[in-house]
């Protein structure tokens, strides 16, 4: 890709006193007397994790560690849609170690800024969108919600969902999901512990959100909050910074040496079923 490519737009907007950044696939607004970061993923339809986006929110961690008063990040996609995942085509063999690398940044830097971080989730979160609402400290969702880590069906898998996925909701239910790529609708997903809280739809998740928000994290110290997500995440984190390398050192020298993961990538691109050999 071009350098340009990378070139960040910003159009600053006054709107209610709150601060709108507008990049080139995300938009920042703070609510809350400036104690919220909402990081709204836009990109068309999908709301896909490509290069690009995953580079700009990567720049956004920057921003929030030299703000000592933000109490938390929220993440929401634009539209119908949380996110569709990562992009596919930046999953082929030949970009996969760039990709796979930037991604898991995402995921190493929550954990360093170790500020809370909310999913407010509608329709559609798969694949990598799914791994970005489990490294949040809250899942809501409205009834719309479908969650998925649907990269088997590809030939490949998920690396961050391997790790957090069982520690969210256990072995059992994780591997099951993990291994069959099955969708997770959102009464399923609060009955086996998955999303916190399911709202009638977009509109009541946002207003039940708020109201969480304003009872529960802005009354208390960001300070203490960070120590806080510390504490109640040192096992999450511990396997997390342990694990992970090694699950990105699988995928990047030995899954993507197979036959079978590259077929499926391909398959995917190339709009047909794809033909395993098993190797």
């Amino acid at each position: 890709m071009q350098n340009a490519e990378f070139t960040h737009h910003f159009a600053f907007i006054t709107n209610y006193s709150a601060l709108i950044k507008t990049m080139e696939k995300l938009k920042l607004s703070y609510s809350h007397d400036s104690t919220v970061a909402n990081v709204l993923l836009d990109d068309g339809k999908g709301n896909v994790l490509d290069n690009i986006m995953m580079l700009e929110m990567l720049d956004l961690f920057k921003e929030f560690k030299e703000n000592k008063d933000i109490k938390l990040i929220t993440f929401q996609g634009e539209g119908k849609h949380f996110s569709f995942g990562a992009s596919v085509p930046e999953h082929t063999k030949e970009f996969a170690e760039m990709m796979i690398k930037t991604f898991h940044s995402i995921f190493t830097t929550i954990i360093d800024l170790s500020i809370p971080t909310m999913a407010k989730i509608s329709g559609q979160c798969l694949g990598g969108g799914m791994e970005l609402a489990l490294a949040c400290n809250f899942m809501f969702a409205d009834k719309t919600a479908v969650l998925a880590q649907p990269e088997i069906m590809l030939g490949v898998f998920p690396p961050p969902a391997s790790i957090m996925l069982p520690l969210k909701i256990g072995n059992a239910r994780a591997e099951e999901i993990l291994l069959t790529g099955r969708n997770v609708k959102a009464e399923e997903g609060e009955r086996i512990g998955l999303l916190n809280k399911v709202f009638e739809d977009k509109d009541a998740l946002n207003a039940g959100a708020d109201e969480y928000i304003e009872r529960f994290i802005v009354p208390k110290s960001a300070s203490s909050l960070k120590y806080g997500v510390r504490s109640a995440r040192t096992t999450f984190n511990f396997i997390m910074g342990n694990k992970l390398p090694m699950l990105e050192f699988m995928y990047v020298k030995q899954l993507m040496e197979t036959k079978d993961a590259n077929e499926g990538i391909n398959s995917f691109l190339e709009k047909r079923q794809p033909e395993w050999e098993n190797c």
